[in-house]
């Protein structure tokens, strides 16, 4: 069965301005939401997990590569969802999680990962080696040559992977393959705020023409032909608290020059916020991969919030999950997850925890109390009833549209509806063109 992001690059050659929206999240409520729209659409889905989220030693959310193919497909048999139409893909695959450690150990780890991700079934596979390791130079820049290497080595990995696969599944889709060097890290920039710098146009045909000749000292003629998308830079990103939103102009020369490549597209990474007219304007300037991962578990913890607050005027204290507070006390029992990132007085960070863009709450949903405490603050809700006028004050998106039939008044119908109004951005972004005449490229 041939790979639907190679359908997708092949409409784009027929000048249609179409792409895919990859939901990078391991939240129940996110992954749900994505199933539940893809099959309104009868379409495919892209859900990712990156190397800090799932490994072979368990990420943060403690799943090894099937342990995630698992619970996807879970889910999916729950939806009752056609796991054929779940695309799995694995992000940031590589030495990132390792990358104090020398470079043979974290390559090992790296390759390890990859393979796990394959035998898995996994279909789309980032291939990020663009940070340094333990032992390079830290005052050199790391260069295309090395990235293009160790990214190779990866790939004959995968591919060796992908083989043995056959063995068992004989119709198992063949993977396809992101690389690029312009990645920020998961979870946005920790950059100060001003104005973003777009990937030069030599720096994309360097990292092309990199892969190019690493494929050719390895013997490998066909390679190229797996290569689908290169990871750029289009000029967006958020931080904690600012989003920089997609300016076409800025992006002109990069995306002009793409049209020399017809067999590749953009992935833009950390595309999260922004407004779905310019997601809408990426996908037609050839950014036809716009991943997405925050903003859902923002939106999932901003909903929670909301029915946090409803909660406390609908139930007894003694009652009361208080979410927002074993949140806080997970976050501070264990801070590795925020502390590094977060700065600032103690004020600056709490609030930091609670409402920044980046969303280092998402790494303690899977917390058993968390877990039992939002699972508290559905039951009370749905017990109490949420009056009307009390959803209209906390929640008005979700109000207007269980005033019109869209969504049921349930605690957590209300969390997923408000993915939903992220995920449709996203579908918006990359169907409105389908039906467009096909132009010359």
């Amino acid at each position: 069965m041939k790979n639907e992001l190679l359908r997708m690059v092949e409409k784009r050659q027929m000048g249609i301005h179409c792409g895919i929206p990859s939901f990078c999240s391991a939240n129940k409520y996110v992954i749900e939401t994505a199933l539940e729209q893809a099959e309104r659409q009868d379409d495919f889905v892209v859900i990712e997990a990156t190397s800090n989220q799932v490994n072979q030693y368990g990420g943060y959310m403690g799943m090894k590569s099937i342990d995630f193919k698992n619970y996807v497909y879970k889910i999916a048999d729950q939806l009752h969802f056609d796991k054929k139409k779940v695309i799995l893909g694995g992000d940031h695959l590589g030495p990132l999680p390792w990358c104090d450690e020398p470079a043979a150990e974290a390559m090992g780890k790296a390759k390890v990962l990859v393979r796990q991700c394959v035998l898995a079934g996994y279909q789309k596979v980032h291939l990020d080696t663009s940070m340094k390791l333990g032992d390079d130079d830290p005052n050199v820049r790391l260069s295309d040559e090395v990235i293009a290497e160790r990214g190779v080595e990866l790939y004959c990995v995968a591919i060796e992977a992908y083989n043995d696969l056959l063995k068992d599944d004989p119709d198992a889709v063949r993977p396809v393959f992101v690389v690029g060097s312009e990645v920020p890290i998961p979870g946005g920039s920790q950059a100060a705020s001003g104005e973003m710098e777009v990937t030069r146009v030599e720096d994309f045909e360097n990292i092309i023409l990199a892969y190019r000749k690493a494929f050719a000292r390895h013997g490998l003629k066909n390679a190229e032909k797996d290569i689908i998308a290169i990871v750029v830079q289009p000029g967006v990103e958020f931080g904690e608290d600012d989003i920089h939103q997609y300016d076409r102009y800025a992006a002109r020369k990069l995306c002009a020059k793409l049209k020399q490549y017809p067999d590749i597209v953009f992935e833009g990474h950390s595309t999260d916020y922004q407004p779905y007219g310019k997601l809408r304007e990426m996908v037609e300037d050839g950014i036809a991969i716009i991943k997405v991962g925050p903003a859902l578990t923002y939106a999932v913890r901003e909903a929670l919030f909301a029915l946090s607050m409803m909660e406390d005027e609908l139930v007894p204290e003694g009652k009361r999950s208080n979410f927002r507070q074993v949140l806080e006390h997970e976050m501070l029992k264990n801070d590795k997850d925020w502390k590094k990132y977060y700065t600032g007085t103690e004020l600056e960070k709490h609030l930091m925890r609670e409402y920044s863009f980046s969303d280092r709450s998402r790494y303690y949903f899977s917390k058993r109390p968390v877990e039992q405490a939002i699972n508290t603050l559905f039951a009370n809700l749905d017990e109490a009833g949420i009056p009307v006028f009390m959803l209209h004050q906390y929640m008005p998106l979700q109000y207007m549209h269980v005033r019109d039939n869209k969504v049921k008044c349930e605690a957590k119908e209300l969390v997923k509806d408000a993915v939903r109004i992220i995920v449709e951005n996203y579908n918006y972004a990359v169907k409105m063109n389908y039906m467009m005449e096909t132009v010359n490229m």
